[in-house]
């Protein structure tokens, strides 16, 4: 066990120690946050999975609170059950997101997915709609970025092929831009 973490733990150092490179990306998407938040706009935001776990995550870093006190600020999680399993149940898994995205989306709101392989068809039609519907949008992507790879407007895509290692990075990300904007709020 003691060997098993030692090399995970050297892996996932390996990973952390390309983000810099993201780092113009990384100012992009915190400046678009705090421009859509200007025109009183909110993120929508969403993945699958884990990827949904940390949307969650990210939503409520924002809308309630990550360091310290300040005004809340428009941010939610596409995570909603009941609307994830009649879309799913009604029009198929592919539309859970892209439904949503078409209920609460307006011009001017900025879509962020969270994908760790890109190729989620469900997050793909929802950065479709998003875009037919005057939304920007972000991805946090891995690997070669998938189909998702050249569809948003802003993409931080980490460089490695393992969901663990992508999922850890996208959350250290995303903490980065909620530090980055607890200091500006």
């Amino acid at each position: 066990m003691e060997q098993l973490l030692r090399d995970t733990v050297q892996d996932a150092v390996s990973v952390l120690n390309q983000l810099p490179t993201l780092g113009g990306p990384l100012a992009r998407l915190g400046e678009a946050i705090m421009e859509c938040w200007q025109r009183r706009g909110k993120l929508l935001i969403a993945g699958n999975g884990g990827s949904m776990a940390d949307a969650m995550h990210f939503a409520e870093e924002l809308s309630v609170r990550f360091k310290r006190n300040r005004r809340a600020l428009a941010a939610l999680a596409l995570c909603d059950p009941a609307a994830i399993t009649c879309a799913g149940n009604d029009f198929g898994f592919e539309t859970i997101f892209e439904r949503q995205v078409e209920a609460l989306g307006h011009p001017g709101d900025l879509l962020i997915v969270l994908s760790t392989s890109g190729r989620s068809m469900n997050l793909i039609r929802a950065v479709n709609r998003a875009r037919e519907s005057g939304l920007q949008t972000a991805a946090f992507i891995g690997g070669n970025g998938g189909e998702l790879a050249g569809r948003c407007d802003i993409e931080l895509c980490v460089p490695s092929d393992q969901t663990a290692r992508i999922q850890e990075a996208h959350k250290l990300l995303f903490h980065c831009v909620c530090d980055w904007i607890d200091s500006r709020v």
